[in-house]
């Protein structure tokens, strides 16, 4: 967005038929740095390269003037990970799989940055024509953002279309649920602000939106769907014959 970015990471870690809570975003920030991260994929490989992501960025991070020189950082460790683990997983019938999104500002930033990295360690810059970016379960709540998501719009709106795309994604997909954690970064400020809602907390936005959608359905203009519930016109009586 224009003015700055958000965050949405749901917390649900699912390993055969359990379910667990884990946090999925992590936030840094100090005098003149503020960013984000938050992975999908197999938690071991995230959990493994940040790890060495952390301590790469105490040994030389504190030079870094940029954001994509942290997110360098990090892919040099996907890479480090992948050249250890990837040939076991791929043995045990397992994927190399880790998507990452890091966004925030360094010093040396004009604005705010968001990239998204994948498998092999390379990244893209999420810039002014996607003003979203989705990693994780299927995008259920993809049409939502399309259908409304500008990169003008204010962080206010971005959270609120956030909220619903989550939900209408909470819904669909069995391996998200809540509690939920919110990012917000406002351009210049380098202070990302965090909140985590619960179910009960958001509970009420969600069957607002459900209650506004079955009456919006309900009030959608019918005119080319009548033909189908007209009722069967009577075939005309014959000429001459009797009532």
């Amino acid at each position: 967005m224009a003015e700055g970015l958000v965050g949405i990471a749901d917390t649900r870690i699912t390993s055969g038929s359990e379910c667990i809570t884990a946090k999925k975003v992590m936030v840094y920030q100090g005098r003149k740095y503020s960013y984000f991260l938050m992975a999908s994929g197999l938690r071991s490989l995230r959990d493994k390269s940040l790890t060495y992501f952390e301590e790469a960025m105490e040994k030389k991070g504190k030079g870094f003037d940029k954001l994509f020189k942290a997110v360098n950082c990090y892919s040099a460790q996907i890479r480090k990970v992948a050249a250890e683990d990837k040939e076991a997983l791929t043995e045990s019938g397992l994927h190399f799989n880790i998507h990452l999104l890091m966004g925030g500002q360094f010093a040396g930033d004009k604005e705010q940055k968001l990239y998204m990295l994948y498998p092999e360690g390379n990244w893209v810059e999420i810039g002014e024509g996607t003003p979203y970016q989705i990693i994780g379960s299927p995008p259920y709540g993809k049409p939502v953002l399309d259908r409304t998501l500008k990169y003008q719009d204010s962080i206010s709106f971005a959270l609120k279309v956030g909220s619903l795309a989550f939900d209408s994604t909470r819904i669909s997909a069995a391996d998200v649920d809540f509690p939920v954690d919110v990012v917000v970064y406002k351009k210049g400020s380098f202070q990302m602000l965090e909140k985590r809602f619960t179910k009960d907390e958001l509970k009420g936005n969600a069957d607002w939106w459900q209650e506004r959608l079955r009456d919006s359905v309900n009030r959608l203009p019918s005119f080319w769907s009548d033909a189908f519930f007209k009722e069967p016109e009577k075939t005309q009586r014959k000429a001459g014959s009797k009532p």
